[in-house]
C-alpha cells in the first residue's frame, strides 16, 4: 500500500514538474501576444524610438517603421519631444539614435533628443533612464515593434520608468502569420530570459 501511495505521488509530481513549464512557456506568449495589440498613447514626457540596424545614417526598414509612427504620435500631441536610442557598432559614422533623429528632423519633428548608447535594449533603457533623471522626466510611450512591446515595458519599468507602449502596426516585423508566431516564440524566451538572469538577449527583427 505504501509503495503504491508513493509511486503515485511520485507520478504526481513529475507531471507537474512537466506542466509547470508548459503552462509558464504558455503564459508567457499570451502575454507577448496580447501586449502586442495594445495601443496605449497616454500624454507623457516623452516618445521613446528603440533602436534598430541604420546604415550610415539610413535607417532601416524595421528602424523606418518605429520612427514613422513615432512622429505619428507626436504630431497627435502624445509627447512634447521624441527621444531616440541606440548605439552603433565598431566604425559606424552614426549611432542609432542619431541616424533617428537626423530621420525625423528631416521629417519635420523639431524637438528630438538622441541618447545613443546601448547595444541592446536594456543598454540602451539604461541610457534612457540616465537622460530621464537629468532632465527630470518620468514617464514615455515606448515606440518599438509589436512583439517587443512586453519586454522593452518591462525593463523600461523596472528601471523606474512610468511606460507604456505604442507599437508600430508597419515594416517587417509585421508580416504573415508564421512570421508572428516564430516572433512570438523568440520574444517569449527573451522575455523570460530577462526575468531570470536581468539581461537582455535580443531576439527581434533589426535590420531590413
Amino acid at each position: 500500500m505504501f509503495l503504491l501511495l508513493f509511486s503515485k505521488t511520485v507520478r504526481r509530481v513529475l507531471a507537474v514538474l512537466v506542466l509547470l513549464p508548459v503552462l509558464v512557456l504558455g503564459g508567457t506568449a499570451v502575454r507577448v501576444w496580447w501586449v502586442a495589440r495594445q495601443d496605449d498613447r497616454t500624454t507623457s514626457d516623452a516618445i521613446v524610438v528603440l533602436g534598430a540596424s541604420q546604415f550610415d545614417g539610413r535607417p532601416s526598414a524595421v528602424f523606418k517603421a518605429r520612427l514613422d509612427h513615432a512622429k505619428a504620435l507626436y504630431d497627435a500631441h502624445v509627447a512634447p519631444r521624441i527621444v531616440t536610442v541606440g548605439g552603433g557598432a565598431p566604425g559606424d559614422r552614426f549611432t542609432e539614435a542619431q541616424a533617428g533623429e537626423k530621420y525625423l528632423r528631416a521629417h519635420g519633428v523639431t524637438s528630438v533628443v538622441a541618447v545613443g548608447v546601448g547595444r541592446n535594449t536594456l543598454q540602451s533603457l539604461r541610457a534612457l533612464k540616465v537622460e530621464f533623471t537629468k532632465r527630470g522626466w518620468t514617464s514615455a510611450v515606448l515606440v518599438t515593434d509589436p512583439w517587443h512591446s512586453l519586454r522593452s515595458r518591462r525593463m523600461a519599468t523596472d528601471l523606474g520608468i512610468r511606460a507604456v507602449t505604442s507599437p508600430t502596426r508597419s515594416g517587417p516585423a509585421n508580416g504573415s502569420r508564421s512570421a508572428e508566431l516564430r516572433y512570438v516564440a523568440r520574444e517569449t524566451a527573451a522575455y523570460l530570459y530577462y526575468r531570470v538572469f536581468h539581461r537582455s538577449s535580443e531576439a527581434g527583427p533589426r535590420a531590413v
